[in-house]
């Protein structure tokens, strides 16, 4: 189970119920890992596996019900949930929408209404003829979106979730400040990446969910493909993005290093993203929105030009690697003790090159703090 208290969880389930009462909604019916693991603690990578629809029920009143296959029996029962509904998947006739047509039958009356998570950064994991065959086992329920519960939960995290979330970012912290036993002029920037994973697991990762980089003259072409073979040179600036997971909660910020001497363009641009996540930093307090970040770093990277192709300049943070909010000029989240976010801010150089920055933060009652260990004010070099 997730490394938290049963009262966590319960807490998670109330605050829920008491915005359910005010949507009118008389249950969640919850589809995917993070929400399957806010509420009821089950953590566990066998999500890899699309083979098998999983089912938490939220209900107006009480506790959570499960509707699993029965693989995951045991790790359920190791959490705080008691009401577990199991079947053996996969059934290609039947694959739990039996099981969970009865859990909803008796907790949601006649006209009632069944909320799923519908917005933006969601999806509903069963296949469509199961969905289908759920709706015509229940005509006389109305399934409609959520109200937006889950995602105004989860945007504020508790103290517990925050202390995790820090936990992953100091691990990736120690890692990348052993990056320069790894990283060199002639290395593959394939070898790289491999090593790094293996640093992010010897300073006490659970796994590596995420990484990503890029190595380039002066800066760096593509900051989500796969790495090369493509050794190292002098005059590269090398990249590394990391997402590692500890007890469930990601870190997710990156690195920038010089390969050899930095350029004196290198050292320019370094500085404005520098000077930009500054600019982000300052702005990050309760009552500003996800959109006057933006506009604080982009004042710095473009004049207020509006931005760049990669779309925004940070993002939440928690159970996901990306969460909401998006930091975009039209994103007006109003922020607030406890959101986690990163500050991502991007250069795009006269080269067609790009260079990237990014760091974690939490918002306090009194402006923002740094999860991760920021970046020195100068380009590094290995």
């Amino acid at each position: 189970m997730s490394g938290f208290p049963a009262s966590e969880f319960q807490t998670r389930v109330a605050n829920a119920q008491r915005l359910m009462a005010k949507a009118g909604l008389d249950a969640l019916l919850l589809t995917t890992e993070p929400e399957v693991r806010y509420f009821t603690g089950f953590l566990t990578r066998f999500w890899e596996s699309p083979t098998r629809p999983w089912f938490v029920v939220i209900p107006a009143q009480g506790d959570p019900i499960a509707v699993i296959p029965s693989i995951g029996a045991p790790l359920m029962h190791a959490t705080w949930v008691r009401d577990i509904r199991t079947w053996r998947s996969p059934d290609y006739t039947d694959d739990g929408v039996s099981l969970l047509t009865q859990a909803l039958g008796e907790i949601v009356p006649t006209n009632g209404r069944i909320g799923v998570p519908s917005g933006p950064e969601t999806h509903l994991r069963l296949p469509l003829n199961s969905w289908d065959a759920l709706q015509r086992a229940l005509p006389d329920r109305t399934y409609c979106g959520d109200a937006n519960i889950i995602q105004t939960l989860r945007m504020i995290k508790s103290k517990a979730e925050i202390d995790k979330i820090a936990a992953a970012c100091a691990i990736a912290d120690a890692a990348f400040a052993r990056v320069p036993e790894i990283a060199a002029h002639g290395v593959p920037l394939s070898d790289v990446f491999r090593r790094f994973q293996m640093l992010c697991l010897k300073e006490g990762a659970d796994w590596v969910s995420y990484v990503a980089g890029g190595a380039g003259q002066g800066g760096y072409g593509d900051i989500i493909a796969p790495a090369t073979d493509a050794p190292l040179a002098a005059g590269d600036v090398l990249m590394l993005d990391t997402g590692v997971v500890k007890d469930g909660y990601f870190s997710d910020f990156d690195r920038n290093w010089s390969v050899g001497a930095a350029t004196q363009a290198s050292t320019s641009a370094y500085a404005r993203l520098i000077d930009a996540s500054d600019a982000g930093f300052a702005a990050a307090r309760p009552g500003a929105t996800a959109a006057d970040l933006f506009h604080a770093m982009d004042g710095v990277l473009t004049d207020g030009a509006g931005g760049s192709d990669t779309g925004r300049y940070g993002h939440g943070l928690g159970m996901q690697l990306t969460e909401w909010p998006s930091l975009i000029a039209d994103d007006h989240t109003v922020l607030a003790p406890g959101m986690v976010l990163t500050l991502e801010p991007g250069l795009e150089l006269p080269n067609g090159a790009t260079l990237v920055h990014e760091e974690n933060i939490v918002i306090t009652e009194t402006g923002a703090r740094y999860l991760s260990k920021p970046a020195p004010r100068t380009l590094p070099e290995v």
